[in-house]
């Protein structure tokens, strides 16, 4: 692939923490102890690594951190781009992570999360095709809390991530409300849920019985079926 070719893709980036005990899905905890939360987002992380590998007419990249973790995302995302995220918040380092993409000469760029594996490979195929074309300025993925899952921007958007009261059920509404102020076209995906309590994680292995999204994520449903 020629490096013009490889840039005009719409770059799609998970925002990803290497896999340490103590250091990931610590609100998992209980009832899951440090290494099994650690071990349970690997499998997130390996089942999101192959939804974006198989998006068509996107260069599949991951955001990571922190700043000693590349090799671990070598190994893991093989063929990834691989950048280091940069920022003292989300939001910061949401932009940095677009920004970079965007600067490399991607056509648009996409920040995705990795708290949600059963998010259907639709929904992110769906955002690539979106940001593609002519159409929105931004595409947003909704989760159930307020917040979102996905980004996707043509071009950097500061006032989208500078002083968003992240963490909250307003983020969504209010990223939305200065994109409409910004004059920016925005449209949003069907919203999905993320796993970060111990509530959540109850529901992610009913889901995986057979429910909407199993099919998605093969890691995450055997290591719950074998049991932490």
């Amino acid at each position: 692939m020629r490096v013009a070719e490889r840039s005009s893709r719409v770059a799609v980036a998970i925002m990803a923490k290497a896999p340490r005990p103590g250091h990931v899905k610590t609100r998992l905890c209980p009832p899951l102890d440090p290494p099994a939360a650690a071990a349970l987002y690997r499998c997130f992380l390996g089942d999101k690594i192959a939804a974006v590998a198989g998006l068509a007419g996107a260069q599949p990249a991951i955001a990571y951190a922190p700043a000693d973790a590349r090799g671990e995302f070598a190994a893991l995302a093989p063929g990834f781009t691989l950048v280091a995220q940069h920022g003292a918040d989300l939001g910061a380092r949401l932009r940095a992570t677009l920004q970079g993409l965007l600067a490399a000469g991607h056509a648009a760029a996409i920040a995705v999360d990795s708290d949600t594996p059963t998010l259907p490979a639709a929904f992110l195929q769906e955002a690539v095709d979106r940001l593609a074309g002519p159409g929105p300025d931004v595409v947003l993925g909704p989760t159930e809390d307020g917040g979102y899952y996905l980004i996707g921007i043509r071009r950097d958007c500061p006032e989208l991530f500078t002083g968003v009261p992240w963490s909250t059920p307003a983020v969504l509404r209010e990223t939305l409300r200065r994109a409409a102020a910004a004059g920016l076209r925005a449209t949003c995906l069907p919203a999905w849920f993320d796993v970060d309590t111990a509530d959540d994680l109850a529901r992610l292995g009913a889901s995986l019985d057979g429910g909407p999204g199993a099919e998605q994520a093969p890691r995450t449903r055997r290591f719950l079926k074998e049991g932490a």
